[in-house]
């Protein structure tokens, strides 16, 4: 690749090219210890003699800029303080909407890129060391064989049909979705999924009913539409039905485990759910983020294969069972709307990379994603069980957990006034991440209380973290005498 530098008719031409290489390093645009082209070379693309060049490059070499290294070559020096190049401030037509995305809130950001402490009950992540690491190299390898094939051309635009077909039969097989493999729509994650939906959809003041508390990201993605995003109320049902207001276009829920606090919506309210998103019109988002994790009772019906008006979108991830970093999802859309949401996503990104997706199709159609569930299953499972030990025993006075039965996260409530602030900042110090539910209310929380994920701490972590934690709680809230000899009387009985 030729070096940037532009040289302006016959004249000062040794100064034209000094200049322009002062100024390049001085502003940072080549960087310190980055190797300039030969002498020889330079000369030859620019069209001067040699000797102009080597001049320069010894002019740069006597201020310092430039060092040469004999029989290697000539490497840039970047002066200890650059100054900033500094640009022209020029008044844009579209400050107010570059201002109103620069206020945009991005919830969960900041947690989810910040280096996690030794004991982290972080959620939506699942322990790397779990994952078929042999198995999905093999699956790369049939992907690359697999990608010789089509190679220069894009991919389709609602993802390869390969692995649109074996969605489609993981779907059904897992939770009972009713659906042909033209109603899939791989994704880069469920994120773009929710992101097309709303692009598909809205339009700047349509009403977008959300849980409350809720995932905090669609509830920005719906706003940045331009959506009026009203919070309904969750109860030990689930959503709210009755608090769905007139006129709403779209309906936000997550039935299987309610995000953050866990429980699952009853059929009841399932069925008066789709009722009444019949009766508006509107498309409901059934969230599945995940579901594939259940550990008691029977398995209840996805509201999409209950659904008999073809209004439910159904959105699952690859990211909460396999990892986060693959950026694989899908939506199952309703017949009406496949074609409008394509030509969003065409617009949007033309396809997802097609690599991952040829992987991903045989890791599912091998059995390697089944038995990884089953494999996850089994250890998130004794994680839960050391939890509940926890919060129904020695952390009981101070905090109840919410009841549910799937995913790998559970929601303690406050049993009495806690700074539940001050708890997660003396955590931290010793070296233990715990998250408030406060951060998945709009506006004021209802509960004070803790959002608890159980995918990446080990088992015989959460032990230790909790006697953290309950040593911290006995210090900021120390119980009531009467209160603490009954604890230590049931703790000590048979």
């Amino acid at each position: 690749m030729e070096l940037h530098i532009l040289i302006d008719g016959t004249r000062d031409l040794g100064g034209q090219l000094y200049r322009q290489l002062s100024e390049a390093i001085r502003s940072g645009r080549l960087t310190d210890g980055q190797q300039l082209p030969p002498s020889r070379l330079l000369a030859s693309q620019l069209g001067l003699s040699r000797k102009t060049v080597s001049d320069v490059y010894d002019r740069l070499g006597y201020e310092k800029l430039l060092v040469g290294k004999v029989g290697v070559g000539s490497f840039v020096q970047t002066p200890h303080a650059s100054p900033q190049r500094r640009h022209a401030s020029t008044p844009l037509a579209s400050a107010q909407r570059i201002a109103r995305w620069e206020a945009t809130p991005t919830p969960l950001r900041r947690a989810s890129q910040e280096e996690p402490a030794r004991y982290a009950f972080i959620g939506g992540r699942a322990t790397p060391s779990h994952f078929p690491q042999d198995e999905w190299r093999a699956c790369m390898l049939h992907a690359l064989r697999q990608g010789g094939q089509a190679r220069g051309r894009y991919g389709p635009v609602a993802g390869l049909p390969s692995l649109r077909a074996a969605i489609a039969g993981h779907a059904a097989f897992s939770r009972g979705i009713h659906c042909t493999e033209e109603q899939v729509l791989v994704t880069s994650g469920a994120q773009q999924a929710l992101h097309l939906l709303a692009l598909t959809l809205l339009e700047p003041g349509d009403t977008v009913a959300v849980e409350e508390p809720g995932y905090p990201v669609a509830r920005a993605v719906f706003a940045s539409q331009g959506a009026r995003v009203v919070g309904i109320e969750v109860d030990e049902d689930g959503l709210i039905v009755g608090q769905i207001p007139d006129g709403t276009r779209l309906i936000y829920v997550t039935p299987a485990h309610q995000f953050p606090l866990g429980m699952p919506m009853s059929m009841a309210r399932r069925h008066a759910l789709l009722e009444r998103a019949h009766q508006l019109g509107a498309i409901i988002i059934e969230d599945d983020y995940d579901s594939a994790f259940r550990y008691e009772g029977r398995p209840e019906d996805s509201l999409q294969s209950m659904d008999r008006y073809g209004i439910v979108a159904h959105v699952g991830s690859f990211s909460k069972i396999m990892l986060p970093e693959l950026r694989l999802g899908y939506a199952v859309l309703p017949q009406a709307i496949v074609a409008a949401v394509e030509t969003v996503k065409y617009l949007s990104d033309c396809h997802t990379a097609s690599l991952g997706q040829h992987a991903l199709a045989k890791f599912i159609g091998d059995g390697h994603l089944l038995r990884h569930i089953r494999r996850c299953h089994d250890i998130y499972a004794g994680r839960r069980e050391r939890l509940q030990h926890w919060f129904n025993g020695p952390l009981a006075p101070w905090f109840r957990l919410v009841p549910a039965s799937a995913g790998f996260h559970v929601a303690a409530l406050a049993q009495a006034p806690l700074d539940i602030a001050e708890l997660l900042r003396r955590a931290r110090l010793a070296d233990v991440s715990l998250y408030a539910l406060s951060g998945f209310y709009h506006g004021t929380a209802r509960h004070a209380g803790l959002f608890l994920g159980y995918g990446a701490i080990d088992k015989l972590d959460i032990d230790t973290a909790l006697t953290l934690v309950l040593v911290i709680l006995q210090e900021i809230a120390p119980l009531p005498v009467n209160v603490a000899a009954s604890r230590v009387a049931n703790d000590s009985a048979p």
